[in-house]
Order: C-alpha cells, then structure tokens, then sequence
C-alpha cells in the first residue's frame, strides 16, 4: 500500500504544532490485514478529533511495518485522543500482535512535517533504546 497523502484536517490550526509519529510492527503476516484495517478506522478517528491539525499513515505490508504521522494544536489533544474510543480498547486489544513500537513526539512549523524528518526521528529514538538495552544486560 502506497503511503496515504497528507490529510489536513484544520488549515486554520496555528503555525506551530506538535507532531506524534510512530512505527509499529507486528508479528507476523497474518497480522497485517487486520491491523491495517484497524489503523484505517483509527486514522478516520484522528480527522474528527478535536485539535488535529493534519495526518498521514504509510504501510509498509510485507515487512509487517506501520507508521503515522499526525500534527496536533497540542499534548492535550494527543491524549485526548488516545483516550477515546475506538483508539483505547484498539490499543489494548493489539498489544499481543505488537512486535516493536516507537513513538516520538516534537514541536514544529505544520508547514515542515514530513516523512524524511519522521524517519529521522525514528531511527534516532530506536538507536537510543537499543543503546539502553544493551547497557542494562
């Protein structure tokens, strides 16, 4: 699946944002379509969610792989969203096909949001949790 353009949700939300990203892998293949399925209803919730500014999902199917981007007027509004429901009960109910998940937040001008930055900051966040493990054994 192609990754999904960018869907801006308020245009008239501020110049800066704060910005959610995520990578997300689960287990195995036969994962993959229902968690795809999952991730498109809880991008769908994102849109109707008070203090979203914009959002966009890649998948990356035969590596099992997810990633979100999504801009927000605030923290608040992030875990308001998180909180709600379906995102809740879908998150719980996940965790047991959960391989690996990163998560990363920043503040930004809504106008410089991008996947190369969301890569970064991924790749960066995974590099200090290995860094972590590796010094706890």
């Amino acid at each position: 699946m192609p990754t999904l353009p960018w869907i801006t949700v308020d245009s008239s939300a501020e110049a800066e944002v704060v910005v959610m990203a995520s990578r997300l892998e689960v287990r195995s293949l036969r994962q993959v379509p229902g968690f795809l399925l999952t991730s498109m209803s809880l991008l769908r919730q994102a849109l109707r969610s008070p203090g979203a500014v914009g959002v966009s999902l890649k998948a990356e199917l035969f590596k099992r792989t997810f990633w979100t981007v999504s801009t927000w007027t605030g923290k608040p509004a992030i875990y308001a969203y998180a909180a709600a429901e379906p995102h809740k009960s879908v998150m719980r109910r996940k965790r047991a096909v959960m391989r690996e998940s990163t998560f990363v937040f920043w503040d930004a001008p809504a106008a410089q949001v991008g996947w190369d930055e969301v890569g970064r900051r991924i790749a960066a966040e995974r590099a200090k949790q290995t860094d972590k493990a590796e010094k706890a054994v």
